[in-house]
């Protein structure tokens, strides 16, 4: 169907949420209950384990046994105590992924505590929408002895002002409230929130969106059938074009093929179309670290186009992406932060969920 449509029920067994964008799945949040003692998002207390020199950070004691590990040991000791925030999914073998900088994330603002001010998104153009959204930030943390930082989001261009100030009240006071509970053994103080409650947050609801939920839900709208294509390597890119995308122990690798098309410009063809779609594959299947690139081969002089269309893809994503660029071989080199669990992983626990 035309349209975005936003489609809550379940896939694997476990409760999801998907965006379609006409037809095709454009995002897709899986809950990971089970596989993970600990979900990006996630906020806990943790404790200082041990200092490492030669990494710049410290590995820490965090709930149900996790160790955690963060990049910032600036006034850490061991022993201490503090508040850490999920970040990423850890490789087999791996402490897990933390930030001291806690996010607590609402449908028109972001509270930070770990970065003090107020900030308006620069979609938000009104200068009397903004001088009023400043003027709340800064009255909402006034008096505090350590006010967070406050961020409002694009979402609240069209909101309802008393809808804003109620969110950012209940924001500041969990962040409040989370700030005087540091001291203590680890322990989950505020779990990840469900699929259906980040879709809302994250995708919004626009005039005309489709919204299915149910159990069937998936089934019936298709979501299903285009999560479950994900899970083979093989993506088509158009006239007889293909991509294989394949994770690796080490790092993902990528093989670009123009298939019967031996035309002179197969091979930009088939490279633009994956460099477009790059940023959408790697989102839906949950997959980051150190990515490869073997492009199809082209004359050098299209290699500024494909990098440009890339970074154009890219520009959009919420993940921490860094475009490194060819190496002497003539593969293309990038970084993206391991966010997500891979949809691998999730499909092959669908028979046991729990």
């Amino acid at each position: 169907m035309n349209g975005r449509q936003i489609v809550l029920g379940q896939v694997f067994g476990r409760d999801a949420a998907a965006l379609m964008q006409d037809g095709q799945l454009a995002d897709l949040i899986i809950d990971p209950a089970g596989l993970t003692p600990l979900t990006p998002g996630a906020i806990c207390r943790a404790r200082v384990d041990r200092l490492v020199k030669g990494q710049g950070g410290v590995f820490l004691r965090l709930p149900e046994g996790a160790k955690g590990f963060l990049r910032d040991r600036n006034g850490l000791r061991e022993g201490q105590s503090i508040l850490v925030q999920i970040t990423g999914v850890p490789e087999d073998g791996k402490a897990i992924p933390v930030t001291s900088r806690l996010l607590l994330r609402g449908r028109h603002l972001i509270v930070s505590l770990g970065a003090p001010g107020v900030n308006v998104s620069r979609k938000l153009r009104d200068p009397e929408q903004r001088e009023m959204l400043i003027s709340m930030g800064e009255e909402a943390i006034s008096g505090l002895e350590f006010p967070p930082g406050i961020i409002f989001r694009s979402a609240a261009i069209a909101a309802d002002p008393e809808d804003i100030a109620q969110q950012l009240a209940e924001l500041v006071e969990l962040a409040e409230a989370l700030r005087s509970d540091v001291e203590g053994q680890p322990e989950l103080l505020l779990d990840a929130q469900e699929p259906a409650e980040t879709a809302w947050q994250e995708w919004g609801e626009q005039e005309g969106d489709a919204v299915d939920d149910g159990a069937d839900a998936f089934h019936l709208s298709g979501a299903e059938d285009a999560v479950r294509a994900l899970l083979g390597a093989r993506t088509d890119l158009g006239g007889g074009a293909w991509a294989e995308i394949e994770a690796l122990r080490a790092l993902v690798a990528i093989d670009v093929n123009t298939g019967s098309d031996h035309s002179p410009a197969a091979g930009l063809r088939a490279n633009i179309a994956l460099a477009r779609d790059l940023a959408r594959q790697l989102r839906l299947r949950g997959l980051g670290g150190q990515i490869v690139i073997d492009f199809a081969p082209m004359p050098k002089r299209d290699r500024g186009t494909v990098e440009q269309i890339l970074r154009a893809a890219f520009k959009a994503e919420s993940s921490e992406t860094v475009l490194i660029g060819w190496t002497a071989m003539g593969l293309y080199e990038l970084s993206r932060k391991r966010d997500r669990i891979p949809l691998a992983r999730l499909a092959a626990n669908e028979a046991d969920p729990a």
